[in-house]
């Protein structure tokens, strides 16, 4: 049985030179939280599986990726990073792997161009290309509501999932888990699937979410958005077939440490590198 990964992720911004770790709530009511290049070698040091970091503002500001702040991160961390934000062409996939980078995650230039999945898996191999989806809940009173949608029944009554890209400050109207069939088919390699309606609430994943999304695909799924304590993260595996559960608040602000989410996940029977 393959192990589950537990994976930190910086959200970072370009508001000093250096790069500054911020998180938010539903991404809103940004706050400061860290140095991008301090923490990515915490957590390596803490047992972190992988570390996922975002340039949150790159594709908003129309700006490249952070690299430089990815070439001195990756100095002292010896873990698989995957970079995403402004990751707009093939070249932008190429110079984040050089700088140290093993993976790239888009969001904004996927959906505008959905043939750089292709054209990125070519020359960088599916594995590199992950696709972010920023999902968030649209409520039907019943699924004939919405025909051209894929609408779930959850606790909380009938839905589908909106796409949002520029940072989740607009959104798509496509229905997020007919995206995602296509960008499987297209070449991505795995999703980074982050619940808008979870994001920094730390109230619980959205189940219903990552079940929907991880059930129509089969390459893996990183559940995002809502990770508040070991109780969540274990939720979601149990519940779903998710490979990785991402979280930031919980590591950020010491609420519990990785190997506190690990050991715990491994008195439940679930399988993690320790």
């Amino acid at each position: 049985m393959l192990t589950k990964r537990i994976i930190p992720c910086l959200d970072c911004d370009l508001q000093v030179p250096e790069g500054r770790v911020v998180k938010g709530v539903e991404f809103k009511e940004i706050k400061y939280a860290g140095n991008p290049v301090d923490l990515a070698t915490r957590y390596y040091e803490m047992g972190a599986d992988e570390i996922v970091i975002l340039d949150i503002t790159a594709s908003y500001e129309r700006r490249a990726t952070m690299a430089d702040v990815i070439d001195r991160l990756t100095e002292n961390v010896f873990i698989p990073i995957c970079v995403g934000g402004g990751i707009r062409k093939v070249e932008d996939y190429t110079k984040m792997l050089k700088a140290g980078a093993d993976k790239c995650s888009t969001n904004t230039a996927a959906i505008k161009n959905p043939e750089l999945l292709t054209e990125a898996s070519k020359v960088v191999g599916s594995q590199a290309v992950v696709v972010g989806i920023d999902a968030k809940r649209r409520y039907v009173d019943n699924p004939s509501d919405a025909p051209d949608k894929n609408v779930v029944e959850t606790d909380e009554g009938y839905c589908w999932f909106d796409c949002s890209i520029y940072g989740g400050r607009e959104f798509t109207g496509m229905d997020a888990i007919e995206w995602v069939v296509k960008c499987q088919e297209l070449g991505a390699g795995e999703i980074l699937l982050t619940s808008m309606d979870g994001d920094g609430t730390k109230e619980g994943y959205d189940i219903a979410l990552n079940k929907a999304i991880n059930d129509a695909i089969d390459i893996p799924v990183i559940a995002s958005g809502g990770g508040g304590n070991p109780a969540h993260i274990l939720d979601v595996f149990q519940k779903t077939d998710v490979s990785a559960a991402l979280a930031a608040s919980i590591f950020h602000f010491n609420q519990y440490s990785i190997n506190d989410v690990k050991q715990y996940l491994k008195e439940n029977n679930v399988p993690v590198r320790l």
